[in-house]
């Protein structure tokens, strides 16, 4: 076979829509707390935002798995999801207050709540079983490099607007339409007998692989707590906020780098071994997070994180769908993004508790056991299937 042949076409605009939406949603992330306070919203309740919006992604990703088996399409909901979080910029560009905001931010995880099942279902069918990790790699490097892009537009543009961050808003709808009318006019599904099919989900049993997986990436998710707790952790060692904007641009040039060569890695030596590694990694990496006092290791450590990240996310989705049956390929994307969505906000909310009434440090000594337990789970279980 061709080597133009093994990643399609489908692989590459999905890539390509990727990286318009999150340039979009990257130029308006690193400014929203910035916005709110402007707005004179206290900090209880931009936390009380962020934990509403990232919830509702979290719990719609397996109802549109499972709608996307049910009437067996793709697209819509993958056109749909990316144009709300287009448009959901517009609306967290004119709030006045804090209320009208949480709508936008609610509207725009909507949309990644409807969008991300159905996507990942698209990818494997558009990809050869045997380039499967090489397609996932490819659309999270392509992902990834927008949310390099993303932030030093928007470094840029508050250089260029100063305090007034509206316009920031309203400039981040471009890319993100942009990837909208790519996704309509470029990527294809397959054909299938227009009926709807009511897709009978049984939860796995206990000793499948799909239900092993789900419960070792559920724990070691319980650790896996938001990046912003690595944030703080920088800007207690000094960082500035323009500082640690590059650093979190540093940890994303690495995931994009690396995404793709460990797709490819997984597929020669299986997706396993590759997450086994990924998964000590990350408890070597909060474990030195813990200990870290130099600025310099805030710069070590993220760039490491990056490629853990490139180990980890693109391979894990391409090992589901080595897992199940086609037809339920959205579904059960739908309930291992939802499994892990819910455990990383119940980490956030442990990792605050820990920062607040232990130490700093002590998230990050509790990510890191967490993520041992649970690789050391996966070495022995996973290996005997």
């Amino acid at each position: 076979m061709k080597n133009k042949e093994k990643i399609s076409r489908n692989i590459v605009v999905l890539g390509l829509v990727s990286f318009f939406n999150d340039f979009s949603s990257e130029m308006v992330y690193p400014i929203i707390p910035i916005f709110l306070v402007s707005l004179g919203v206290p900090i209880a309740i931009i936390g009380l935002i962020e934990g509403i919006a990232e919830s509702t992604a979290s719990l719609l990703k397996v109802f549109s798995g499972w709608f996307s088996d049910r009437v067996q399409k793709r697209k819509v909901f993958v056109g749909f999801g990316y144009l709300f979080s287009s448009l959901s910029k517009i609306i967290m560009g004119v709030s006045q207050g804090w209320p009208l905001f949480l709508c936008g931010r609610v509207i725009d995880r909507i949309g990644k709540g409807v969008r991300t099942s159905p996507r990942d279902a698209l990818i494997a069918e558009s990809s050869l079983q045997e380039y499967r990790g090489k397609s996932f790699g490819l659309h999270r490097a392509m992902d990834t490099m927008g949310a390099v892009i993303g932030p030093l537009a928007a470094l840029t543009l508050i250089g260029y607007f100063g305090d007034n961050l509206r316009p920031i808003f309203y400039l981040a709808f471009i890319p993100g339409i942009i990837g909208v009318f790519l996704l309509l006019l470029f990527v294809t599904e397959k054909t299938v007998e227009h009926k709807i099919i009511s897709p009978k989900f049984v939860f796995p049993v206990a000793r499948s692989p799909f239900f092993v997986f789900l419960c070792i990436s559920a724990l070691f998710a319980l650790g896996n707590s938001s990046n912003a707790f690595l944030i703080l952790k920088a800007k207690n060692l000094g960082l500035s906020t323009m500082l640690i904007i590059f650093v979190y641009v540093v940890y994303n040039i690495v995931y994009a780098l690396f995404s793709t060569y460990a797709g490819m890695v997984s597929d020669k030596i299986g997706p396993k071994k590759v997450l086994l590694f990924g998964f000590f990694l990350f408890a070597l990496i909060y474990f030195l997070f813990a200990l870290n006092t130099s600025v310099l290791g805030v710069w070590l450590l993220f760039a490491a994180y990056g490629f853990y990240m490139a180990l980890t996310d693109g391979v894990s989705s391409a090992y589901v769908s080595s897992l199940v049956v086609n037809k339920m390929l959205a579904t059960t994307f739908g309930l291992y993004q939802t499994t892990i969505g819910v455990c990383t906000f119940f980490s956030s909310i442990i990792a605050g508790l820990l920062w607040t009434h232990v130490s700093p440090n002590a998230p990050f000594f509790f990510g890191a056991c967490l993520a041992l337990i649970a690789a050391l789970l996966f070495l022995v279980v996973q290996w005997k299937q």
